[in-house]
């Protein structure tokens, strides 16, 4: 047993091609996340706020759709995302990168021989991988009756799925389908879709030494046509097929928790040069100095909230939301968002690939009246900078503005996160008044009819930044400790 332990940390240090943290007491690998911003994506401020408001809110709404249809939860897109890199046993190896996704449950991405629909604009725009690998020749297609195969469907009974695949009448009654491989999938989200295959592969990978290493079995989605995505992602969301599941298949200690901690950028590319520390399992603080005592790498204080389940949206990682307080004025959230009903409806859904928080159209009216009713009667409202960037309220300023506290309050003793300044409101330099301006960044995601059958509300990414957001599966639960990202990174990497 330990031989096999050691041997999977040994395979994941050359897969993952990246500086990787092991721990042989605390059982973590770390992983570094890059952000996609570029300076050159986006004409102006304006332009930025804009494009990644609006993609916030095609997310979020995508995910009440009524559809038959599989769906991912995306899109995903340079300006908002985190990407990390793996590197693909092709001939030669190639690398990888692929989007972070806690809202989805499947690794997939683009292969030889790759088309996608409308991806001129995007192929230059995105972060993408600059020629799809080819799959090597151990690659091997999943049969129709697996359970991967079952969950990459929606959970389709295995029968239908190898009728599907054509696999004749009596074999199915025997059930001696496994020739047969499982049938080509359709994935759809808000700005794009994707028809891909299942494959497992035995990923081999040279050490300095001769020898080499082999992780048997890997499951992963091979797309070779998509319509305006050109990237792939990595499903970190609660499936079967995700990443975190599959490495609890072959090291519980690795795959029962992840972490990662998001360095604030503000919109600034030169803020994420450092890398965000991405960690899998769990890892010991190092004991703690009387100097350090209050500082926040060294003495997180944690608050966890349990994870709720969604039968409609299983991969999701829901959580209760009891409220919001503004300045000292606590806002009761509407009974639908501290739980999940039978048709997946309700509760807030923690997300690393939605950039701005989405509340329905009842709690955002309250804590923008509240906010308003503090800010707007000494700043002027920004009303034509509201138009640009989506975003609302914004108000000018000459020097300083003062805004009230804003605390997120979790279901659970204990569970409430104060939220940075920087993280729900952003100040810039509007240049077309010649004014500076901030905005709030929490979002309208619509009324409470118009949300049934789907998440309620979402945290995005930017509410995130600042914090190590903790995914423990093994206690079900999702835990906020206020971190100094950057600094984390650093101590870890240095064992």
């Amino acid at each position: 047993m330990a031989t096999s332990y050691h041997f999977l940390l040994c395979f994941l240090l050359c897969f993952l091609q990246s500086p990787v943290l092991i721990s042989s007491s605390s059982q973590t690998l770390l992983l570094p996340l890059s952000h996609s911003l570029s300076k050159t994506q986006f004409t102006s401020t304006h332009h930025l706020l804009k494009s990644t408001s609006t993609r916030s809110a095609t997310r979020f709404r995508h995910h009440h759709r009524k559809t038959t249809h599989r769906q991912v939860s995306l899109p995903l897109s340079p300006g908002s995302d985190y990407t990390l890199s793996f590197t693909l046993n092709s001939h030669p190896p190639q690398p990888i990168s692929l989007y972070l996704d806690t809202g989805s449950d499947l690794v997939w991405f683009p292969c030889h021989p790759f088309e996608c629909i409308l991806c001129e604009d995007k192929a230059e725009k995105n972060l993408t991988n600059s020629s799809p690998p080819k799959l090597s020749s151990s690659a091997s297609t999943v049969h129709c009756k697996s359970p991967s195969c079952s969950a990459a469907h929606s959970n389709l009974p295995s029968s239908d799925l190898c009728a599907i695949a054509n696999c004749p009448l009596d074999s199915i009654e025997t059930g001696d389908c496994h020739k047969f491989s499982c049938p080509k999938f359709y994935y759809a989200y808000g700005d794009g879709s994707l028809v891909a295959r299942l494959y497992q592969d035995s990923i081999s990978l040279p050490l300095t030494s001769p020898s080499s290493l082999v992780l048997q079995s890997f499951t992963f989605g091979c797309a070779h046509t998509a319509l305006a995505e050109p990237v792939g992602v990595a499903g970190f969301g609660r499936g079967v097929l995700s990443l975190p599941a599959q490495l609890s298949s072959f090291a519980p200690q690795l795959g029962n928790q992840f972490s990662y901690c998001l360095i604030s950028h503000s919109f600034d590319s030169d803020r994420v040069r450092r890398p965000s520390p991405l960690i899998l399992g769990r890892y010991q603080e190092k004991e703690k100095t009387k100097v350090e005592a209050d500082d926040i790498n060294n003495h997180p204080r944690y608050a966890y909230t349990s994870m709720l389940d969604n039968p409609k949206h299983p991969y999701f990682y829901c959580v209760g939301l009891e409220g919001i307080s503004v300045g000292r004025k606590n806002i009761p959230a509407p009974e639908f968002l501290k739980r999940v009903d039978r048709e997946g409806g309700g509760g807030l859904v923690v997300d690393s690939g939605t950039t701005f928080t989405m509340l329905p159209a009842s709690l955002y009216g309250s804590v923008v009246s509240e906010f308003e009713s503090r800010v707007g009667r000494v700043y002027k409202r920004a009303k034509g900078v509201e138009e640009k960037t989506g975003l609302a309220p914004c108000y000018y300023y000459d020097n300083v503005i003062n805004v009230p506290n804003v605390v997120l309050h979790f279901v659970g003793n204990g569970s409430s996160v104060v939220l940075p300044r920087r993280n729900y409101f952003y100040e810039f330099f509007d240049g077309d008044e010649k004014r500076k301006v901030g905005c709030l960044m929490l979002m309208n995601g619509g009324d409470e009819a118009e949300l049934s059958g789907g998440p309620g509300a979402t945290l995005g990414n930017y509410q995130q930044q600042g914090f190590e957001v903790v995914y423990d599966l093994e206690k079900r639960r999702v835990g906020f400790a206020r971190r100094k990202c950057a600094s984390l990174w650093e101590s870890l990497n240095q064992g």
